[in-house]
């Protein structure tokens, strides 16, 4: 399939307005000047010349309404050019080519992007295969291979066809099922063109030619969606219905009563409803730009007025209500390693990795403060892992067969059991040939995610659907936290499109999503709204929005910009056309003559696009604005929420060795100690700093209470703990007494990620996504008195 280019005849059409535009503006202008010099003749010649430019231009977008029957009000504007040449009216026959020449030139500014491309999602397509023939490699067109063809795939190459894995693979299928994480696959298991080999090279047999494989069948289904969506309609054509009648009737009324053409010639002069052609594009153009400054682009006039009439909001998950790439979630340790040595050394060794979870670990010990150094001697174990020495210890890192073997430990068993439901992937690691812990990830829900469906609520959004590719478990879990209404799980494309169908009977759709597997969807929603900050997708293309920041609230904001510039733009009408309205009246009773009514006319435009150009105006937005300090105090307290993850989960770790045959309570002292020494100083500022910050940004203080609360709760259960182990005697240490401990370990645990969701969402949520990578950590101490 050729990729898809800019259509001719759509730039010749964009180009004709544009000189439409400037021949009226000059032949009315030089017809002025000639008149001012008293060159009567020329004057009539040059506005005679813009009559019939308007004329035939007029003439000619009546002609293609009718062939498309639809309503227009062009009629108006062919008889009130004709009628101001046959009354011998040049002057009121140029002025109204200029408005309507101008009316069509900001139309077609405003809706510049009428048609959606493929353009990426077709280049993204493998072209060539890399055949095995004879133990050498041929590489072909994707056209040549046929079934039985066996195929080798680079590292970091997109599977050209449907195909049968012959070795095992690490395969990113995000594509296809928008799920960030990466998986495993076997021999004998089946794979789907589109996949990106996430791992070392791997090798399949062709079950599909291209043209029937699944990649093939998503630029299909894009295809199928575009041509089913509307074209977007003028606004002036909902009024022709009922005012090309009316202004038809009054016109020949008055011509009937009075016995004078000119009457009638006036009446349509002032009729010409340059209010719907001039103000409504206005209002809507200054909304594309309000839309543009917060960082969101909606494609053209018909976008915005379908986003501001979407009722039905549907969400994929990956990268769109989640961050859409694995982060590190958890460190469980085995035995008395330390969680900060065991990452620190991970990470060290994954700095040379370019697997795709190695950035997320890197990033991990990165946002810890731990200090990285280069390994050495690394070797990587093709299908298991990566080894090395960092400083005077040999690092494995990979997979649990390869660190633990076949045994099955209690400690493996647990982690297993919890990354199982988590839906958290695990890499292993082990120092010196010892297993010394093993890392949760995950794909985070982003943290700004349930503001912004309580936004989007606010703003008119009657329902919010998450479909998604993801297992049901997963599903449910982030629509729970979301705050949706349903969850529709395991959707592939077809599945999307068809959940698309049965939500447009509760109002207009809005599909968001951010993959090439949501591009169908995007395209058939009456509003599709793709996530570019990370980069240009095929769901770019297909989308009616864009946002181009990565920070999804911006949504809601878009959606209640939209809503007003629509208001805004009827506003402008219906006062245009109300005194339109009114000079007609006064022009069929033969008080306003062509000429004069063409100017009074141009006055109610004037005083339209007033109205209109209130749009460029801000509105309510729900976007938060911090000011530099606040910003970069938030960004501190980031730093210190941060560092003390760890200490949270060694509360975990201390209340799970916990033993009722044991006594030594050093462990839970020094730990103790911790809490009293970092924790709790972090959770005092956070009250000091943090929580005045929040209430300035939000603008009181019942977005706090929750926090506070909690920061109290916190407190009191570290002095809960101290008091408990001040009265024990390690010596005379009780079954009920180990209890009671791992009660308050574990409660102060629940408490504490609870708190840290909170925070996240609640107050760092706000700060500006790129203000975090300029800043540094710092201490920070409450302020006193």
């Amino acid at each position: 399939m050729p990729p898809t280019r800019p259509n001719t005849v759509t730039r010749i059409v964009e180009n004709q307005h544009t000189l439409l535009f400037a021949a009226s503006g000059a032949l009315l202008l030089a017809g002025g000047a000639a008149w001012l010099v008293s060159a009567s003749t020329p004057a009539r010649v040059l506005w005679i010349a813009g009559t019939l430019l308007g004329l035939g231009f007029s003439i000619f977008w009546t002609l293609g309404a009718i062939r498309r029957r639809t309503p227009s009000v062009d009629i108006i504007a062919v008889l009130a050019l004709a009628g101001a040449l046959a009354v011998n009216e040049p002057f009121a026959g140029a002025m109204i080519t200029v408005m309507l020449a101008s009316g069509q030139f900001l139309e077609a500014r405003a809706d510049v992007r009428a048609r959606r491309e493929l353009s990426l999602l077709v280049e993204r397509a493998p072209r060539t295969a890399r055949r095995l023939v004879g133990g050498g490699v041929v590489e072909v067109t994707v056209e040549e291979v046929v079934i039985g063809d066996l195929l080798l795939v680079g590292t970091g190459q997109i599977v050209p066809v449907d195909g049968r894995l012959s070795s095992t693979a690490t395969l990113d299928e995000s594509a296809l099922t928008g799920e960030a994480l990466p998986v495993e696959r076997s021999p004998g298991d089946d794979v789907r063109s589109g996949v990106v080999n996430a791992g070392a090279p791997l090798e399949l047999v062709a079950t599909a030619a291209a043209a029937e494989s699944t990649y093939a069948g998503v630029v299909r289904l894009v295809q199928q969606a575009q041509a089913s969506s509307a074209p977007f309609v003028r606004t002036a054509d909902r009024f022709a219905v009922l005012f090309v009648p009316l202004t038809l009737l009054l016109a020949g009324a008055s011509w009937l009563l009075s016995g004078d053409p000119v009457r009638a010639v006036a009446v349509l002069v002032v009729a010409t409803p340059c209010p719907l052609l001039l103000a409504a594009p206005i209002a809507i153009m200054s909304g594309l730009s309000r839309a543009a400054h917060i960082g969101v682009v909606i494609k053209g006039g018909g976008a915005l007025e379908r986003l501001a009439g979407g009722r039905v909001m549907l969400f994929d998950k990956t990268g769109t209500l989640t961050q859409g790439r694995p982060m590190l979630a958890d460190v469980v340790t085995a035995g008395d390693h330390l969680a900060d040595e065991v990452l620190r050394l991970a990470a060290s060794l994954d700095q040379v990795s370019a697997h795709v979870l190695a950035s997320a670990i890197v990033t991990g010990a990165i946002r810890r403060g731990l200090l990285l150094e280069m390994p050495t001697d690394v070797r990587e174990v093709q299908g298991y892992g990566l080894e090395g020495r960092v400083g005077d210890h040999r690092v494995k890192v990979g997979k649990a067969s390869w660190i633990v073997g076949d045994a099955a430990s209690t400690w493996v068993r647990q982690v297993r059991r919890r990354a199982d439901l988590d839906g958290s992937l695990t890499v292993f690691v082990a120092v010196d040939d010892e297993p010394a812990g093993v890392f949760l990830l995950e794909d985070a829900i982003r943290p700004d995610a349930p503001r912004m469906v309580r936004a989007l609520r606010e703003a008119g959004i009657s329902r919010v659907v998450l479909v998604t590719g993801d297992r049901a478990d997963i599903a449910d879990m982030v629509g729970r936290i979301i705050g949706v209404d349903t969850v529709l799980a395991e959707c592939d494309p077809a599945d999307k499109l068809a959940a698309i169908e049965r939500e447009s009977a509760n109002g207009a759709t809005i599909m968001v999503g951010d993959g090439i597997n949501d591009a169908p969807a995007l395209a058939a929603a009456g509003v599709g709204v793709a996530l570019a900050a990370r980069g240009a997708t095929a769901s770019s293309e297909a989308a009616d929005v864009v946002l181009t920041i990565d920070r999804i609230d911006a949504l809601a904001d878009a959606i209640l910009i939209a809503r007003r510039s629509k208001r805004i733009a009827l506003q402008a009408v219906l006062v245009g056309m109300g005194l339109s309205l009114v000079a007609m009246g006064v022009a069929a009773v033969g008080l306003l003559p062509p000429a004069a009514g063409a100017i009074v006319q141009e006055v109610i435009d004037v005083l339209a696009i007033g109205i209109a150009l209130r749009a460029v105006l801000p509105g309510k937005v729900h976007t938060i604005a911090m000011p530099p300090a606040d910003i970069a105090t938030a960004l501190l307290l980031r730093a210190q929420h941060d560092a003390v993850l760890p200490l949270i989960e060694q509360i975990r770790s201390v209340a799970d060795a916990l033993s009722t045959q044991s006594s030594d309570l050093a462990p839970l002292q020094l730990l103790l100690d911790r809490l009293e020494s970092e924790l709790l100083p972090h959770e005092r500022a956070d009250e000091a700093l943090l929580v005045p910050l929040v209430d300035r940004a939000l603008g009181g203080s019942e977005g706090t209470v929750a926090m506070s609360r909690t920061h109290a709760e916190i407190e009191h259960q570290v002095s809960r703990l101290r008091l408990l182990l001040v009265g024990l005697d390690t010596s005379s240490v009780e079954r009920e007494d180990i209890v009671e401990l791992r009660r308050l370990l574990y409660g102060l645990y629940a408490v504490l990620r609870l708190h840290n969701a909170q925070e996240e969402e609640g107050a760092f949520s706000l700060v500006p996504p790129g203000a975090a990578d300029t800043s540094a950590a710092a201490p920070i101490r409450p302020r006193v008195g």
